[in-house]
């Protein structure tokens, strides 16, 4: 019964913009109003530059993370688990603390992943990495990485719940990226 309390908490944490604090507490813009209007780490970097992504990625990540792996560590079911993961995305895109108008939620889907399991999330960074070495295109490298992540989830762990999870982190991945996705087909993503 206790394990069910880990997803409003996790929300909660998801709901936590690290984009905003951190701009809020370098003296930065709001990354809501400049830039792409994304409170995520790509849009700091433009704004603020690689500390405060940096730090925005950290913050992004652990709050995915962190919720996950206490689960985890008091070994709640796997349906809790992946609700609990589910939860933490979800406060990251829809923050109940901004408006409900939250980041496209990549670093907080990896954090989710590295909570499912350690060696999910480092192959998912592992694919990121290497795609975006090729192409330096931040968003192909999320989008490559979260479509290959569901199976990944499924041969890594073979909990259909973890990987329904992955799944449905990667269809709104793929959908909060439609944008760049269009720009990507036209030749225009930078």
């Amino acid at each position: 019964m206790f394990g069910w309390s880990f997803i409003p908490l996790a929300y909660l944490a998801g709901s936590i913009s690290s984009a905003i604090l951190v701009c809020k507490l370098m003296g930065l813009p709001d990354p809501r109003e400049q830039g792409s209007g994304n409170p995520g780490a790509t849009n700091v970097m433009r704004i603020g530059g690689k500390k405060a992504a940096a730090i925005t990625l950290l913050g992004d990540l652990l709050k995915g993370l962190l919720p996950v792996y206490f689960a985890n560590l008091l070994n709640v079911s796997p349906e809790i688990l992946a609700m609990t993961g589910l939860a933490a995305f979800l406060g990251h895109l829809y923050p109940v603390f901004f408006g409900f108008k939250g980041g496209k939620g990549v670093a907080t889907s990896i954090g989710v992943l590295l909570g499912f399991s350690w060696w999910l999330g480092l192959i998912f960074m592992v694919i990121w990495f290497s795609i975006y070495k090729i192409s330096k295109i931040s968003s192909l490298s999320a989008l490559v990485a979260s479509t290959i992540s569901p199976v990944v989830t499924w041969y890594l762990t073979k909990e259909i719940y973890l990987l329904i999870a992955a799944l449905v982190m990667t269809i709104i991945l793929l959908w909060r990226h439609k944008s760049n996705i269009q720009r990507l087909l036209a030749g225009q993503e930078a």
